[in-house]
């Protein structure tokens, strides 16, 4: 039984297969989760993303967990909000697909996502989440390795945009 779970926590602090980063195009760390997620998991994360060679929007890539507690980061690059035409819907599904067929492909059970694109890239929370949501039902429905799935919200406010698309998706 794959199952979603809303939680408020801080992501570097997860036991799970894999935490997903809202990384930016460097995947060098910056602000946001992605700098939490660089300090918490120390220089190793830097040398290792050094050699992926950058990530381009939409896609997604790996490394260890180093100090994290989970096993991997799965690295994404969500869409900068331009208003809404220049493909962003598209491009943050995107970010879920390319995470989830990632952990797939290494069989975890386990991942958790971070509100991608709604910091500094100023993604609508609605939309964001109600994206995220679509994505992860949709996939949770196929066969997969995921048995549990958790959005990961830093405020109040997200966990409850959170919950209002689960009742949106589920009703």
């Amino acid at each position: 039984m794959n199952k979603i779970e809303i939680i408020k926590a801080d992501i570097t602090s997860l036991q799970v297969d894999a935490i997903v980063n809202a990384a930016n195009n460097s995947l060098l760390g910056g602000g946001g989760v992605d700098g939490a997620i660089h300090r918490a998991a120390g220089s190793q994360l830097f040398a290792a993303c050094r050699t992926l060679n950058g990530c381009s929007t939409g896609e997604a890539k790996l490394t260890e967990g180093y100090r994290l507690p989970c096993r991997y980061v799965i690295h994404t690059v969500g869409p900068v909000w331009q208003g809404g035409n220049q493909h962003e819907a598209e491009l943050l599904a995107a970010c879920y697909q390319n995470s989830l067929k990632l952990a797939d492909q290494y069989q975890l059970t386990s991942i958790a996502f971070p509100a991608i694109s709604c910091g500094v890239y100023g993604y609508p929370i609605e939309q964001t989440t109600t994206i995220a949501y679509q994505e992860a039902t949709q996939w949770l429905k196929g066969e997969t390795t995921i048995q549990t799935l958790f959005f990961v919200a830093f405020s109040e406010t997200m966990q409850q945009a959170y919950q209002v698309a689960r009742q949106g998706i589920t009703h």
